[in-house]
């Protein structure tokens, strides 16, 4: 059996798209067509249901897919690392939300670029989560950081961390909150308290409202910043309240420049995850990323 038909078969198999699969290959669609034509009539059994958006494996699809995919992805794995003593020097594609990326991923991957002269180029896109998981499965990326898990086969994901979710404000605004009071007086209490927020759908202060307050969140912000780094200056400079990681605003409220609102006892927490394309994380440059992140993130906490 021709391995080239094969790749392809797994391909779409993973992508669920003949087109997905075309681009991620560097094929035609009609090439991609005509691969997995002649690969069923090789086996004398239909391998797809052709749906109007993309294609669902048969039995025998699945079945054949689950018995090829890890041996082509060992011999991608030694195509790739070859047999020389130096392997050759690889550029790895990171994707995910900018702040992020920025505090905690770039820094945990800086040593892949050698000390003595790079290793690994690193290149790295900012952009939502529906952003980079498209990117990712159209080859744009090689590693991804989302917020939420992505679905499918094309893409697998594992979980990095959780960030905890902190209410603050300027020192200026601390006396709006009285501590004592209940979750949903709190909410009564920081109504006058000028929010700021990513966006005017108040994603962060939604959350936080919902989660801890069991209420709806203030119709408006006050300023929005699409940067959680702008939103953090200006509430260090008295904008008002924010809804901030833990990670981003630590070292401000160690500072004394924000203070923490309310201490909840079940905080709000989001759930960062690593994603590859299947298949991909046996390539030495994207399973060291992989590795190095995991490892970073126990450090995290």
């Amino acid at each position: 059996m021709d391995l080239a038909l094969l790749r392809t078969f797994v391909t779409v198999h993973r992508a669920g798209s003949f087109t997905r699969a075309a681009a991620l290959l560097g094929l035609s669609q009609p090439a991609v067509t005509s691969q997995i034509r002649t690969l069923e009539r090789q086996l004398g059994r239909p391998l797809f249901l052709r749906k109007a958006r993309g294609v669902t494996p048969t039995s025998v699809g699945d079945e054949l897919a689950h018995r090829a995919a890890p041996h082509l992805d060992a011999l991608v794995e030694i195509a790739e690392g070859g047999l020389e003593v130096e392997a050759p020097l690889r550029t790895l594609h990171l994707a995910g939300p900018p702040e992020f990326m920025a505090e905690r991923v770039l820094p945990a991957l800086v040593g892949m670029t050698g000390s003595e002269g790079p290793a690994v180029r690193l290149r790295t896109s900012f952009g939502s989560t529906d952003d980079v998981l498209e990117g990712l499965a159209a080859g744009h990326h090689d590693l991804a950081v989302a917020t939420r898990r992505p679905r499918g086969t094309l893409l697998s994901a594992g979980t990095l961390c959780d960030e905890e979710h902190l209410l603050v404000a300027g020192a200026r605004w601390a006396g709006r909150f009285a501590p004592g009071a209940d979750r949903r007086g709190g909410a009564g209490a920081l109504a006058k308290v000028p929010v700021v927020d990513v966006h005017e759908s108040l994603p962060f202060a939604r959350r936080y409202w919902t989660t801890v307050f069991d209420a709806p969140p203030p119709e408006h912000a006050a300023l929005v910043a699409p940067d959680l780094r702008a939103v953090l200056s200006c509430v260090v400079s008295g904008a008002g309240l924010a809804v901030l990681p833990r990670y981003l605003c630590e070292d401000a409220l160690l500072r004394g420049e924000l203070v923490t609102l309310l201490e909840p006892p079940v905080p709000p927490l989001r759930t960062y995850f690593v994603a590859v394309r299947a298949g991909t994380q046996a390539l030495p440059h994207i399973a060291t990323a992989h590795e190095w992140l995991l490892r970073a993130a126990v450090a995290w906490g």
